[in-house]
């Protein structure tokens, strides 16, 4: 049985899907259970992430959930404070959380920017503040937050508190790094691409999958699978002189350009 994170506690945010199908969330979840880790499962909604839940176990993972929201400050220190006293330590945090957001800079709503900014990025400060310090009592450990290739390039028409939040989470990222990593805490950071989750899923017409599929040098589509395999190489000791990294899962997207996939997209 794999065991590249035996004895670890990891905390995963957002751990249940937010429809149909696997999520990122879900997905690191269950292979950070299958890789040895006890998991504290963390959602707004109990029943999505007991559907997490209900896979793990019977894979004989070992792993449990709490009910929080992540721009709460209290419920933050809450579910660090529910890891320590489950499982006796933390060592990952995967700040999975995140939503979309309408609006344009010129349309842009402020409460709409405030509830963007205030989840996936606030959020993953306030996760943060309170698994480093449980870190330091357990020797050490890895933050992986999620932000995605729109926080390093322009991104879709009418997001723009989406692409800002993703572009905070990098500065945010290579902070912490910096911060902490005399703590023997590393912190990295995730750029997935075109992924096709539950998130996007119900967006998407057919031939606007098939662009997103075909926008890659690999010209294949990416899953949550992809972000939880990566997820679990920066959580591992494999990485343990890796921290401040940007890792984009994008199927080679931003090593290229429109004008050299433009063969493969007509």
């Amino acid at each position: 049985m794999p065991e590249r994170l035996k004895g670890k506690v990891a905390i995963v945010t957002g751990a249940g899907s937010s429809g149909p199908g696997v999520g990122t969330g879900k997905a690191a979840a269950i292979v950070f259970a299958r890789e040895g880790a006890s998991v504290l499962l963390v959602d707004r909604d109990v029943g999505q992430a007991a559907e997490t839940l209900d896979t793990i176990a019977q894979e004989g993972g070992d792993a449990s959930v709490l009910a929080a929201d992540v721009s709460n400050e209290e419920e933050c220190e809450a579910m660090v404070e529910a890891a320590v006293e489950r499982y006796g330590a933390v060592h990952i945090l995967f700040n999975n959380v995140g939503v979309l957001g309408r609006g344009s800079v010129v349309d842009v709503e402020s409460e709409e920017w405030d509830r963007v900014l205030a989840i996936n990025l606030k959020g993953m400060m306030l996760t943060s503040k309170y698994a480093i310090p449980g870190m330091i009592d357990s020797g050490g450990g890895s933050i992986i937050n999620m932000s995605s290739i729109d926080g390093l390039r322009g991104g879709g028409f009418g997001q723009i508190a989406y692409s800002v939040s993703k572009g905070g989470v990098i500065a945010l990222t290579t902070s912490l790094a910096v911060q902490h990593g005399r703590d023997n805490i590393r912190v990295n950071c995730i750029a997935p691409g075109h992924l096709y989750t539950p998130m996007v899923a119900s967006r998407l017409t057919e031939d606007g999958r098939e662009l997103r599929r075909r926008a890659g040098p690999l010209g294949t589509e990416g899953t949550a699978w992809d972000v939880a395999w990566a997820a679990v190489y920066l959580a591992s000791d494999e990485a343990r002189w890796v921290s401040g990294v940007v890792l984009p899962v994008d199927a080679g997207l931003l090593a290229t350009t429109p004008l050299a996939m433009l063969p493969h997209l007509r």
